[in-house]
Formats: C-alpha cells, sequence, structure tokens
C-alpha cells in the first residue's frame, strides 16, 4: 500500500480532544468512515502508526480548502505530542466507509462516543441531497449545520421506524450498550456502524487486535471494516 507524505498544519481543541488540520495530498483524504494509517517519524512517544478519520465533508474556513484539495481535518484523538509542522507518513486510505443508499429520505446518526466528528462527513453528504437528518447524541455540540436536528441517544429508539437509514458511530465496548439501548425495537432499516477500536497493522499483518465479534465468528475492524453492516453485529 502507497505512503504519502503528511504533515499537521494546525491543532483545534474540540469536545472529544484534540483535532487537526492534515496536510496531504488528496489520494491520502479518506472517505467518510475510511481511515488513513499516520505515523510521526520524530516522535519517540509513538510506537504504532494512528488510524485517523476524516472529521468533515464540507469547507474548512480556516484552512480555506474543501478535502482533499490540501488535506483534511482528522477527528479526535490526536496524540497531545503532534503540533504544527509535524510531519507524518500516511498510509490508506484504509478498509470500508459508510455506503448511503440512493433512495434515502431520512437519516438517522448516531454517537455513541464523546466526540460526533466521524460521522460529520456522512451527515453532510446526506445534507447535501436534502435528506432529513437527526443526529443522536449525548455529547456538547457545536458549530452544527443549521438543518441538522440532534436528540439525545435515549431517543434513539425512536428513530427506528422513522429512519430509512441509520449511521452509528460507537467503540467496541459499546456494542452491548446499543444492544440494551434497542431492546426489542425492530431493525427495520438498514444500518451501517463504524467500531471504534485500535487498528495498528492497517490490515498488513491481520494481527487480531482489531477483531470484532459477529454474528458468523469475527471479523477484523481494519479490512472488513471499519464500517459494518449492524445486522452482521447484532
Amino acid at each position: 500500500m502507497r505512503c504519502l507524505p503528511g504533515r499537521v498544519k494546525e491543532v483545534r481543541f474540540e469536545s472529544g480532544g484534540r483535532a487537526a488540520w492534515i496536510e496531504c495530498p488528496r489520494a491520502a483524504c479518506p472517505d467518510p468512515g475510511r481511515y488513513v494509517l499516520a505515523y510521526a517519524p520524530a516522535d519517540a512517544d509513538q510506537f504504532l502508526a494512528l488510524a485517523l478519520f476524516s472529521g468533515q465533508a464540507a469547507g474548512d474556513p480556516a484552512a480555506g480548502s474543501q478535502p482533499g484539495e490540501g488535506g483534511f481535518l482528522a477527528a479526535p484523538p490526536v496524540p497531545d505530542s503532534w503540533g504544527p509542522g509535524t510531519a507524518l507518513e500516511l498510509r490508506g486510505p484504509c478498509g470500508r466507509g459508510f455506503q448511503l443508499p440512493g433512495d434515502i429520505r431520512r437519516l438517522g446518526a448516531a454517537a455513541f462516543t464523546p466526540s460526533a466528528a466521524r460521522l460529520m462527513p456522512v451527515i453532510t453528504q446526506a445534507l447535501q441531497r436534502d435528506v432529513s437528518v437527526t443526529l443522536f447524541s449525548d455529547s456538547p455540540l457545536v458549530g452544527l449545520p443549521y438543518a441538522l436536528e440532534v436528540s439525545p441517544l435515549a431517543a434513539l429508539t425512536e428513530a427506528l421506524p422513522w429512519a430509512d437509514f441509520l449511521a452509528l458511530d460507537l467503540p467496541l465496548e459499546k456494542l452491548e450498550d446499543l444492544r440494551t439501548l434497542m431492546g426489542a425495537g425492530e431493525l427495520r432499516c438498514p444500518a451501517q456502524a463504524l467500531i471504534y477500536i485500535p487498528m495498528p497493522c492497517g490490515g498488513a499483518a491481520e494481527c487480531g487486535a482489531c477483531a470484532v465479534p459477529a454474528r458468523r465468528g469475527y471479523k477484523l475492524a481494519c479490512k472488513d471494516g471499519p464500517v459494518f453492516d449492524l445486522r452482521e453485529l447484532l
């Protein structure tokens, strides 16, 4: 897999931690839900590559460019040791991302994480198609698109009969919480979940560190995901 150069241009502090604008070639910018493996050669504290996800899908006012035209905004968390000017080696993009249906009209998006940033690219993609979107999150949210409705996570079950597609972001350890939250609610629409888990090898070694329990054995988030069809997991 190709390795491309990158550089931290700017660091931002958002809900969920540190984000960073990564200056890089267009080919290194990940689509919604996909990731790039980033390694900082000069960072003595970084022993393994870090998976970076895009935290936006619209033009970035501060950077003055579109994603893919100069770089992308990496969603939190970004290492504390990375500052403006930090040189990076980027491998990817890797994995499978979100795929919105062509006939989608109502999107329910749920963040089980301290930040909804990893969902913003697919949310923005839906809004650009005039899709009605509701974000379910208990995290502090700022700077959201005016057309986006927001509800607490506890209201997610109300979206089951309303939405015709669900996009979720949750750490692996929260998968059981999702099962509990949904309870007996029937999943009547297609749903995809970004399973957030360390993916140090990016599929190169199949080390098994990112194994995700599925209905039929285990899948590797680094190459089978990190975005999965939710029916494969529940």
